[in-house]
């Protein structure tokens, strides 16, 4: 389009210095106020031939200018409606999501819990009160809600009392301390994860309604501890972390009623037998994580086993548990 326009500019002052005989000024002149169709008075008389040249410069002129501004608006508003289809129909699959996991905030750490969590093939929602960063949302397809994460709407635009569970991550102990007293008050079976600073906070957070409360600077200092005094270990728990490359994961799998080892001891599920993977950890319904698991604990609907194995042994896992997804 730019060389479009150089041309007719080029055009203009080429043909009244030639049909003319013009000196360049008044060619510049001439060919200025004829495309901009300003209708200011000839520079000098014009031969029949330059008016002829006139009346085409003209035309030319004001028909591609009509034909670019109407390029310009279909992109614009074209893209707008694109923009706008888009966010709808984004909005209508998260009013029909459930079982998904809410993010608020996409900061450092959002990016990172939203990369774990799809890359076990988990349902996702971000609550993101940036337009910059929605952008960036909207280009890796990552469904989100644009607005105020302390907002009760807009926790419940993103399919709160469907949900799993809900993570907030915002900058400040406060913004989160707010979203997990909505969120509790909103849905009461909510399974809430929230992000600490102090450890004073930590304590009102829990009191507040927090299943859970992660302070990242705390872990961070310590596994970077364990990483000097006891770097075997350290090297065991990244085994199961995904950039390592081996077939290897650590999971929680909650058994289901009705599954093939509902009601059994553990030595009659010989799951490890069956499946391949290790039981770590057990813990059974409104009691604390069990390390130490006889052989003759029996396994009931609602149990948490946690399991360490490969892939193809995780899969059979799930399935014997009646994993639902």
């Amino acid at each position: 389009m730019a060389l479009l326009v150089c041309g007719l500019w080029v055009a203009g002052i080429t043909g009244y210095m030639f049909l003319e005989d013009w000196d360049f000024m008044d060619a510049v002149y001439m060919t200025a106020i004829s495309l901009t169709t300003v209708g200011y008075g000839e520079v000098r008389p014009l031969s029949e031939t330059g008016r002829i040249f006139t009346t085409l410069l003209i035309t030319t002129g004001v028909g591609f200018f009509f034909y670019a501004f109407t390029i310009i608006s279909e992109a614009v508003i074209e893209g707008h409606l694109k923009g706008l289809i888009k966010r709808r129909r984004m909005e209508k699959n998260i009013s029909r999501l459930s079982g998904h996991y809410i993010v608020c905030g996409y900061g450092r750490l959002g990016r990172v819990i939203c990369k774990e969590i799809l890359s076990r093939s988990e349902k996702l929602v971000v609550i993101e009160l940036s337009e910059t960063v929605a952008s960036e949302l909207d280009a890796k397809n990552i469904p989100y809600v644009l607005g105020d994460a302390t907002k009760d709407d807009v926790l419940l635009k993103a399919g709160l009392r469907r949900s799993k569970g809900l993570i907030t991550v915002l900058d400040t102990d406060a913004a989160n301390m707010y979203i997990t007293i909505s969120a509790r008050s909103l849905c009461s079976e909510a399974f809430i994860v929230a992000r600490a600073e102090d450890e004073n906070a930590e304590l009102k957070m829990l009191r507040a309604g927090a299943d859970k409360v992660i302070s990242p600077y705390k872990i961070g200092a310590v596994r970077m501890a364990l990483a000097a005094l006891e770097p075997a270990l350290t090297e065991f728990l990244d085994l199961t972390a995904h950039e390592v490359g081996l077939d290897l994961e650590i999971e929680q799998l909650k058994i289901e009623k009705g599954s093939e080892i509902d009601g059994k001891t553990i030595k009659d599920a010989a799951i490890r037998a069956r499946t391949g993977v290790t039981i770590l950890a057990l813990k059974k319904n409104d009691q604390k994580l069990k390390l130490q698991i006889e052989p003759d604990e029996r396994l009931e609907a609602g149990d948490i086993i946690i399991v360490l194995g490969d892939s193809k042994g995780m899969e059979k896992a799930r399935r014997l548990v009646g994993y639902k997804g």
